[in-house]
């Protein structure tokens, strides 16, 4: 048993420990999951939060026959999903707060948001599917089978679903003047 399953196993009996280390090794990974999906901060927070919530609720369901990041991911996305429904973003990206990250000097902060925010708002121009896969992909960081399992395609299918949306993504921010990704 891996120690990652060990932590699932202790967390689904109920220890708070090993929820909380599930919490830091993949906090960051789904808030930036769904701040691509809602393209705002305090929304991002509070659906990598509903996002735990439900996990924590639920983590005696987890069974093991998918990697414990898509069954993770699988929650992410419902509950985007299920933001999506019920409420259609309008914020601009601009108020958008950047992403957690090691902090690098003010000037790269600023060109850092500016390029997260072209690809964001270029992702807007690509198919809803191939936006998908490029979101659990690069923001998610989830392996190509882990992308492969939650869209329900095969795994050549899925890289080439996100190999076909870097091409696009690339394309668009190639055409915007932005620079290459």
């Amino acid at each position: 048993m891996d120690q990652e399953t060990h932590t699932i196993a202790l967390a689904a009996a109920g220890d708070s420990n090993a929820f909380d280390t599930l919490y830091r090794n993949y906090v960051t990974r789904v808030y930036r999951y769904v701040f691509t999906r809602s393209r705002n901060a305090a929304d991002a927070d509070d659906l990598t939060s509903q996002t735990f919530l439900a996990a924590l609720v639920d983590i005696g369901t987890y069974r093991g026959h998918a990697p414990f990041a898509a069954w993770l991911f699988g929650i992410a996305h419902h509950t985007a999903g299920t933001y999506y429904r019920r409420i259609k973003p309008s914020i601009p990206l601009n108020e958008a707060e950047h992403l957690p990250h090691p902090t690098p000097p003010l000037d790269a902060q600023a060109h850092e948001r500016l390029q997260l925010q072209r690809i964001i708002v270029a992702m807007n121009h690509l198919t809803p599917e191939r936006a998908e896969a490029l979101r659990l992909r690069i923001f998610g960081e989830l392996s190509a089978a882990e992308v492969a399992h939650l869209m329900g395609r095969s795994v050549p299918a899925a890289k080439m679903l996100i190999h076909r949306a870097i091409h696009d993504l690339r394309r668009k921010l190639n055409a915007d003047g932005a620079e290459e990704v």
